[in-house]
């Protein structure tokens, strides 16, 4: 029998705020479209008190963002860009270009191509979260994406140092400091010109994670440029059971509640003991956190602790959920690893956990939340390449003998059109 122990927001009140996300992101991008430059700099202003004369940074001003870190801070982004980098150029391995013969004289393949401009949001209002910029502009230059957009807002009233380092050492071709809906409707719409910013072109997609405002704006764009998924506001989720104790799991939802006051962190248990201790876990780790006033709010609100009797529940609740990190600390993890199919990643085992995988070990982790995970994985390079295929009839022969099909096939949907495209072949290549 599966037990809500806590539950968060109600489905409806969740509804209306989204609601209001809504509208107040289809009116900003409204304004930018009609506005441009102007507009950016007005809601610059607003959200983020951000109104430089430019908000392209300078190549002297990408190299005092370096220079102002340590040689260890620059040490650490680096490992962490070649661990990432490493595991994208094994997964480009997988991606290749392909060509057969179906039928004598007839030739079908596929090329892969990457995109020609891609925009990377790297959020960084409440914390200066270098490691999308990892995840986003790195991923698309193994990819051979050309030209690569970096957008992340001020943080503390000027650039992001880390933030702007980790831009510049992953290949971003372009840097804007601003941020939120802004940044995306820059890079998605493209701006003219005007007396202290440059024309922007529009890219072709759209990649990085963000809060609400942020992931409402790439959903709207979505069709005129492309998205990498919707990932955002942050989603936990913990499987355990008495192999870990209540600190653990309190420490690994919490890790993720920090990220913002909207984001859900799920505990999903056999374990009576944890489901019953976890509350007070919750309140005794909170203590020692900076971060407390942002991830109590998300475990108020959000959080929820279920508590189930059998694997086979955990696992069905799990799988109706859809987290985004899903980390797994049972007796049996390849139980879970082996049958789910609802997540954005998985964190197998006690030893490892999601600020791993965020930061520093080399899978991605702009991955999809708001249970997009039922089709669509995480951002990887392949999400950066567009698989074309194309056609090639080698003989007359083969051409007379797709076209008697295709005419036939043609009547039968009633296409003139269509019908006469292969008729005119055969009559005139017909031995």
């Amino acid at each position: 029998m599966i037990q809500y122990i806590k539950t968060g927001k109600p489905a409806q009140e969740r509804k209306e705020i989204n609601q209001q996300v809504i509208v107040t992101v289809e009116n900003i991008l409204a304004d930018i479209e009609t506005r441009g430059w102007e507009a950016i700099r007005d809601y610059s202003t607003k959200f983020d008190k951000w109104n430089p004369t430019s908000f392209k940074l300078t190549q002297a001003e990408i190299q005092a963002c370096i220079d102002s870190l340590t040689a260890q801070d620059i040490e650490d982004i680096q490992f962490a860009q070649t661990q990432i980098k490493r595991f994208a150029q094994i997964q480009m391995m997988g991606l290749r270009d392909v060509e057969v013969e179906t039928l004598p004289g007839v030739i079908l393949g596929h090329k892969n191509i990457p995109m020609n401009r891609v925009g990377a949001y790297v959020p960084g209002g409440k914390y200066p979260l270098l490691a999308s910029a990892h995840m986003g502009i790195l991923t698309a230059k193994v990819a051979g994406v050309k030209h690569v957009i970096a957008c992340a807002p001020p943080y503390e009233g000027k650039p992001a140092a880390a933030i702007v380092a980790a831009q510049h050492l992953a290949g971003a071709d372009e840097i804007y400091v601003l941020g939120g809906i802004q940044a995306v409707a820059l890079m998605a719409l493209g701006a003219e010109a005007d007396a202290d910013n440059d024309a922007v072109i529009a890219v072709d997609m759209l990649v990085g994670p963000g809060n609400a405002y942020v992931a409402e704006a790439k959903r709207q764009l979505f069709g005129r440029v492309g998205i990498d998924l919707l990932a955002g506001p942050t989603e936990t989720m913990v499987i355990c059971d008495d192999t870990v104790d209540s600190e653990l799991v309190a420490v690994d939802l919490l890790g993720q509640a920090e990220h913002g006051p909207n984001s859900p962190v799920v505990c999903i248990t056999n374990s009576k003991k944890i489901a019953e201790e976890l509350p007070a876990q919750i309140e005794n780790v909170l203590k020692r956190l900076n971060t407390r006033d942002i991830a109590s709010v998300a475990w108020q609100d959000y959080g929820e602790i279920i508590l189930c009797d059998t694997k086979e529940e955990m696992l069905a609740e799990s799988e109706r959920i859809c987290s985004e990190h899903v980390q797994i600390m049972t007796d049996d993890d390849d139980y879970f690893f082996k049958n789910m199919t609802n997540y954005g990643a998985l964190f197998l085992g006690a030893r490892t956990n999601v600020s791993y995988g965020d930061k520093v070990i080399g899978t991605n982790h702009t991955l999809p939340t708001k249970r997009a995970g039922r089709y669509t994985g995480g951002l990887w390079v392949g999400k950066f390449i567009k698989t074309h295929s194309y056609q090639r009839i080698l003989t007359d022969e083969a051409s007379v003998m797709i076209g008697e099909y295709c005419s036939r096939l043609c009547n039968l949907e009633h296409f003139a059109g269509h019908q006469e495209q292969a008729d005119i072949r055969v009559r005139r290549l017909k031995k």
